[in-house]
């Protein structure tokens, strides 16, 4: 019983460290990535889809990003999409191929984007202690109905301790990581 706790805690905290690594890759950092585009919807046949699913989506340079949709008749929708997105970005289109020059950070935008990626890490920490504290919450049921010791139960409790201060060491790295990124000219 205590080791589902303590598998289930080790899930959902891995689970919340991969949401921060997805969320960090879409933070611009100056360099063209494909992933910068995953949050960009459009418009195709009726219904809104990832841009991903109507072209693909190549880096050229360390500074462009290309995008070739599938389709003819897409090229205007996906320029749309993309000057539409708040990403900042002005797309080129040459016939059938969209180039996405991606513009030189502002010393400015550089620490906007670092207090944006503390505060995705604070959320991050927030949502791993919360696991911490259900997980603690059911080692003390547990215990309340007599089904395990206290020492088990104190035994389960450092184990989920440890487990956390991992993760959050996890999160705190991949912070220091990105913000040095970010803030490289």
């Amino acid at each position: 019983m205590l080791n589902e706790i303590q598998q289930d805690a080790k899930q959902r905290m891995q689970k919340s460290f991969e949401n921060l690594e997805s969320n960090f890759a879409k933070i611009r950092t100056g360099r063209a990535h494909p992933s910068i585009l995953d949050s960009v919807m459009v418009e195709y046949y009726g219904s809104e889809v990832p841009i991903s699913q109507v072209a693909n989506v190549n880096v050229e340079d360390s500074r462009t990003l290309a995008v070739q949709p599938w389709e003819q008749p897409m090229v205007a929708k996906v320029e749309k999409a993309i000057m539409t997105s708040d990403l900042g970005i002005n797309p080129n289109t040459t016939g059938n191929l969209i180039r996405i020059p991606m513009p030189p950070l502002t010393e400015e935008r550089r620490r906007d984007l670092t207090k944006v990626a503390r505060a995705e890490a604070e959320q991050a920490r927030v949502a791993i202690r919360n696991v911490r504290r259900d997980a603690n919450g059911d080692i003390k049921s547990l215990l309340k109905d007599k089904e395990i010791t206290e020492d088990e139960a104190h035994g389960a409790e450092d184990q989920i301790q440890k487990l956390t201060d991992g993760f959050v060491k996890q999160v705190d790295d991949l912070l220091s990581g990105k913000e040095e990124s970010l803030m490289e000219v």
